[in-house]
């Protein structure tokens, strides 16, 4: 099965007490999945990040904002799955507020997912790694939208790393104000990579890519308000994008 995700999508980063981001994916993949998408989200990918151990990493979508207030509403104020499950998810969290949300940078830019999310009762980890990069923009979104694809999409791939998604900061007005926003203007992409070997070999090569360097970066970093934040992210047993 190959499935368009909708085009309304949150990024979200949790840090959590240490030692507990096992416990909280273990609740999450076993409780939390099935029963979000019961109200009308869909749960893209659970991921553990790699250079924060204390750090759980996730994307779920919904196919506008209207139905995203409604989707939340009905689970986090109305539903009894959450209300049973969110003292335990409570427990592992430090902060949960760092949460973009996101719109495809274009038409043909939003993920698209492949096969079928394995069953609830799954332990075994994919080998695939992903790579999220998010840019901090200090120019209009169409002109760096643009510059992306002509001139650091190239390099990226011509290294190992041809971006699957990219996204752009969604401006419309939260619609569900128990869960707050981030306001920073950005533009995401996302890369996938059979394995970890693969993404490192994908950064070495790109640090020594001479036109990266005396070029490229130069001029995507006059484009950007702060250096990028680089997520090297690790599929959950149940995450659908693996």
């Amino acid at each position: 099965m190959t499935e368009n995700i909708w085009p309304v999508v949150e990024l979200r980063q949790y840090t959590l007490r240490p030692g507990t981001r096992d416990v909280l994916i273990e609740l999450f993949d076993r409780e939390l999945v099935e029963t979000q998408e019961a109200v009308g989200m869909r749960i893209v990918a659970q991921f553990r990040d790699e250079d924060d151990p204390d750090r759980f990493v996730w994307l779920r979508a919904f196919p506008d904002m209207a139905a995203r207030g409604a989707a939340l509403t009905a689970f986090y104020i109305e539903g009894e799955v959450w209300r049973t499950h969110a003292p335990a998810a409570r427990a592992t969290m430090v902060d949960t507020t760092d949460a973009l949300l996101l719109q495809p940078a274009s038409a043909s830019s939003g993920f698209v997912v492949s096969g079928t999310r394995p069953e609830a009762r799954a332990t075994d980890l994919p080998e695939s790694r992903m790579l999220a990069t998010i840019y901090y923009l200090d120019t209009p979104n169409e002109e760096f939208a643009e510059f992306f694809d002509t001139r650091v999409r190239p390099v990226l791939a011509a290294t190992g790393a041809s971006p699957i998604a990219c996204y752009l900061t969604d401006p419309t007005p939260n619609t569900f104000a128990p869960l707050p926003i981030r306001a920073e203007n950005v533009f995401v992409w996302f890369a996938r990579f059979d394995s970890a070997d693969r993404r490192t070999a994908h950064l070495d090569q790109l640090a020594t890519t001479e036109v990266w360097h005396t070029k490229v970066q130069p001029e995507l970093a006059e484009r950007l308000s702060g250096p990028p934040e680089q997520l090297r992210l690790a599929p959950t047993a149940r995450s659908m994008l693996r």
